[in-house]
């Protein structure tokens, strides 16, 4: 089945599920997402099963969001969010992307916001006809995050048609024969730093991790033949944001990756900022990194945060799942579930097994586990 007929029979499967008395105006694939634009929000808010049924039908992760048409102002929805909300979630900003009927409150007690069993977060929905979307903001304000998520903002569109590329390749066909995996060691193995790892089956290449030495400069073996040319890779999966694990990642998008980068979220403001300081501290040092600071801008756009225990689909074969591994901020354990069942792998980063102050220990239970 070829990617678009797939598409059609999602789409079709959707409309099937949903109630007649709801209407749905277009349906997207952005990524490994299935989005549903309707005429309907409020009731859709009102039903939280419904976006779960449809999800476990498809076998895709689905987000249901406001058709732009039907959008109020954002400047009435603004005092209307404010009105319900109590003050002691401590609303940071909210921002509105009405291309995506998205309103993004960002406040330091997010439970406030969402309120008992999501109780608040519904009616919030229900009551403005937005999508409200609930981040944290930083207890100290953060310059690094205020501009990623600004960024991110400003280059909706051209994040959209990354999304939608994305989804492609995700959908495309898959190959008849034999089914195999194999992990290439590409840096990091018997050495501190420059951490990479290539996960390779009949269908797709995953890059784990790519890291630089900090002692040496030094990068992964990029020019293995597996690899090259980048453009076939799949996708990039990040551990974590320390630079012996990120600090080589802006430069494949300089050498022609176009794909997606996955990571958890604190990861992917903490990478930004550390390799932007590697870029200042190489000006300092005399010493020229091989990106310079809109490579950086490139990864941000292309990179897909999923929380602890999202299964997502990142390949025509490969499903990711990150689980805590209690290093850093937002550091992940990366399981890849392959194939239907053909193969269970886990990449660990670092990983602490001891409770701290700060973390909880790293998982080590996984539901299937051979690698």
């Amino acid at each position: 089945m070829n990617v678009d007929k797939l598409f059609e029979t999602l789409t079709d499967e959707v409309r099937r599920l949903v109630p007649s008395d709801m209407k749905i105006t277009s349906i997207n694939f952005e990524g490994p997402v299935v989005v549903v634009y309707t005429n309907d929000y409020e009731k859709f808010s009102a039903d939280d099963s419904l976006a779960r049924t449809i999800a476990q039908s498809i076998h895709r992760r689905v987000d249901i969001r406001p058709d732009p048409s039907t959008l109020e102002d954002p400047n009435k929805v603004e005092e209307k969010i404010r009105s319900m909300i109590p003050e002691k979630a401590e609303i940071f900003d909210i921002n509105f992307v009405e291309e995506t009927g998205e309103a993004i409150v960002e406040a330091i007690n997010p439970s406030e916001v969402v309120g008992k069993e999501g109780q608040r977060l519904t009616e919030l929905r229900k009551e403005t006809g937005w999508n409200i979307k609930v981040m944290r903001a930083p207890p100290i304000p953060s310059k690094t995050v205020s501009d990623v998520r600004g960024y991110l903002r400003a280059n909706h569109d051209e994040r959209q048609d990354m999304l939608k590329y994305v989804a492609r390749r995700i959908a495309r066909p898959k190959l008849e024969g034999e089914q195999w995996v194999r992990m290439t060691a590409m840096g990091g193995f018997r050495q501190v730093g420059r951490s990479a790892s290539l996960l390779t089956t009949r269908e797709s290449k995953i890059l784990i991790d790519c890291g630089l030495d900090p002692s040496s400069d030094a990068t992964p073996y990029f020019a293995i033949p597996e690899v090259q040319p980048l453009s076939d890779i799949d996708a990039v999966v990040i551990t974590h944001a320390h630079l012996d694990h990120c600090g080589t990642l802006p430069a494949l998008f300089k050498y022609g990756y176009k794909g997606p980068v996955y990571c958890t979220p604190p990861t992917r403001d903490l990478m930004a900022l550390l390799q932007l300081d590697n870029i200042k501290l190489g000006f300092g040092e005399d010493k020229k990194t091989p990106y310079d600071a809109s490579h950086v801008r490139q990864e941000i756009l292309h990179t897909i945060p999923l929380k602890y225990n999202e299964t997502t689909d990142i390949a025509p074969d490969v499903r990711l799942t990150f689980h805590n591994a209690g290093h850093i901020l937002g550091s992940a354990i990366a399981h890849f579930h392959i194939g239907d069942g053909l193969h269970n792998v886990a990449f660990s980063g670092d990983t602490k097994y001891e409770k701290t102050w700060l973390f909880n220990p790293a998982n080590n239970r996984f539901p299937r586990l051979e690698t």
